[in-house]
């Protein structure tokens, strides 16, 4: 239900009939919500949308007589509102479905290459939840996105090898963070102002399988730190951040003086595979006081309790606040575990993180003083 008690309105657009007789059948079963339309391209679907005035819109990536990114971006600009897309599991899918989210799509349902309507049926809870998620998301502006340093001309479009790492902040400090609904972009907005030099980085994004190499490789293009899949058993390095594979568990193991990134299947913990809970959890068990933690923004508890455990080994947490959070889910039960030392906005978290990188010891008073001074 809206916050005004209602049914929460949702318009369909795909360019399939089968799509859009499933998605409606599937929202309609839902007692607290109603699919009030359908679309089969994206015009049909702008006159929809002043007639019909939807809460959240489904929106196919690949739409006739308009590409639905253009679509979805005219959205943004002229009429704001919630939209999740239908993204296709391939490569083309996945990176368009990530220039979605930059563009202010709130998340993504990955529908199969084939049996697609049984394996839609079968995930009628994930976009059940994730459209209820999405009615009540906070909206953010889009922004521009530019790589980190412009290409050599005649090589538009072309990665640049990231600078080499001339002085270490730290050798020691290891930083963790957990994101969920709206934290594709959290991420990037963090990683995208840090320098060259700055702490390793293990990153839990809840994310299916298929999409998070699109993803890894976008950040990496634009950062100045080297951004990538996590692979199991490699050497955690600064200046460099790991993902967690969507749909596996990303954990932190020590080996002598170095850390080791660890990639496993495992048990869904907290619903989620990949799960923060075990990516902070390993940090408390190995990294301890040389860990920074951070909670962006997400639904639900995922890694709540574990971040407690990291603050009582001594790492330094920050939360992202409620204002600038699409969804305040995570931050908010971090904070209420009492997980979290600072509660800061997206915009301040990348400067604070190297302030408490930069501190000159790795104990309490030392963090304490970076962090206040």
């Amino acid at each position: 239900m809206t916050a005004a008690g209602r049914k929460i309105r949702v318009l369909v657009v795909d360019d399939s009939a089968l799509i859009r007789s499933v998605l409606a059948r599937l929202i309609d079963r839902q007692p607290d919500m109603e699919c009030v339309g359908t679309a089969g391209d994206p015009l049909i679907a702008r006159e929809m949308i002043r007639r019909l005035d939807p809460d959240v819109l489904t929106l196919d990536v690949e739409m006739p007589r308009m590409d639905g990114l253009d679509f979805l971006g005219r959205l943004m600009r002229l009429r704001p509102m919630p939209v999740v897309m239908v993204s296709t599991l391939t490569e083309r899918g996945a990176e368009v479905t990530m220039q979605a989210l930059e563009l202010g799509a709130v998340d993504f349902v990955a529908k199969p290459r084939i049996g697609v309507a049984d394996g839609l049926q079968g995930l009628s809870d994930e976009i059940a939840d994730k459209l209820r998620i999405a009615a009540r998301a906070r909206l953010r502006r889009p922004r521009a996105i530019a790589p980190a340093d412009p290409a050599p001309a005649g090589q538009a479009g072309a990665q640049l090898p990231h600078p080499p790492v001339r002085r270490l902040l730290t050798t020691e400090k290891v930083v963790f963070i957990g994101a969920s609904t709206g934290g594709t972009e959290a991420t990037r907005e963090v990683l995208v102002n840090l320098p060259p030099d700055a702490p390793a980085i293990l990153i839990t994004q809840h994310m299916p399988p298929g999409f998070t190499a699109s993803y890894a490789a976008r950040l990496n293009s634009l950062c100045r730190i080297a951004v990538k899949e996590a692979v199991d058993g490699e050497r955690v390095l600064p200046g460099h951040a790991y993902i967690a594979p969507g749909g596996l568990h990303l954990s932190v193991e020590r080996s002598g003086a170095n850390y080791l990134a660890r990639v496993a299947e495992g048990e869904p913990v907290n619903r989620h595979r990949p799960s923060v809970e075990v990516l902070f959890r390993s940090a408390a068990r190995v990294v301890g006081a040389n860990a920074i933690g951070i909670m962006l923004t997400g639904m639900g508890a995922d890694g709540a309790r574990a971040m407690k455990e990291m603050r009582d080994a001594g790492s330094w947490n920050i939360a992202q606040d409620e204002a600038s959070c699409v969804i305040f889910g995570m931050p908010r039960e971090a904070i209420a575990h009492g997980a979290a030392h600072e509660v800061l906005p997206l915009s301040s978290i990348a400067r604070r993180l190297i302030e408490c990188a930069r501190a000159a010891s790795g104990t309490p008073d030392a963090r304490t003083r970076a962090a206040t001074g």
